[in-house]
């Protein structure tokens, strides 16, 4: 296998992480895209969405999502389980990240892609270039920020996102806000919550990927 990476990037991190957690290593190969490492005729062979992460299987069969990485991750190495042990938790897990993904980091990458001078007519991923639109960016921002500020009650009185394990869940939530820091976004000082949940999963050694 071989792991294509960009260091930079959220949404590789995601992968990192859950490689980190499964006690793997695998062979990466950094893809540079500030240089447009990702555009190029190599690259696009792989895959022709032109997105990080991808995982190369052995095979040749390339994986192009997150989701598709976590779940030949998760099939092969099966301990520690990131995606349920159980079908509840894996339901959980299932409707936690989907939840994080589509009104948290979805929300903040429209803010950053619609904002950052260096995304320029880059507002979407992919191969196909379109252009900023700041009223989009501004309302990435706020959906961003009231995310962060739901993230208290969706951890209840669990230790973790999705019940009482570690998971991919977590794993989203955490690269979010991280990644929000960029934004000058954060969990609010209210929050004890989630802040005592960022605090523990910030100190597992997966974190550093």
């Amino acid at each position: 296998m071989r792991f294509h990476d960009c260091s930079t990037a959220p949404s590789p991190r995601l992968v990192r992480i859950f490689i980190a957690e499964k006690g793997l290593d695998i062979p990466v190969r950094q893809v540079d895209l500030r240089s447009g490492d990702h555009m190029s005729a190599e690259f696009r062979a792989l895959n022709p969405y032109c997105t990080v992460p991808v995982l190369e299987l052995d095979d040749g069969t390339c994986l192009t999502s997150t989701q598709g990485c976590w779940r030949y991750l998760e099939d092969t190495v099966p301990e520690p389980p990131l995606l349920g042990a159980t079908p509840v938790e894996r339901a959980l897990v299932a409707d936690r990240v989907w939840h994080i993904e589509m009104d948290g980091y979805q929300a903040m990458v429209e803010a950053l892609r619609n904002t950052a001078p260096g995304l320029k007519d880059r507002a979407l991923t992919g191969p196909d270039n379109y252009a900023q639109i700041p009223a989009l960016g501004e309302r990435g921002r706020i959906r961003t920020q009231r995310f962060l500020a739901r993230l208290d009650g969706m951890l209840g009185d669990s230790p973790y996102i999705a019940g009482d394990r570690f998971s991919a869940a977590d794993i989203m939530a955490m690269v979010l806000v991280d990644f929000a820091g960029w934004l000058k976004l954060g969990l609010p000082d209210d929050a004890a919550r989630a802040r005592r949940w960022y605090e523990t999963v910030k100190a597992r050694p997966s974190a550093q990927a």
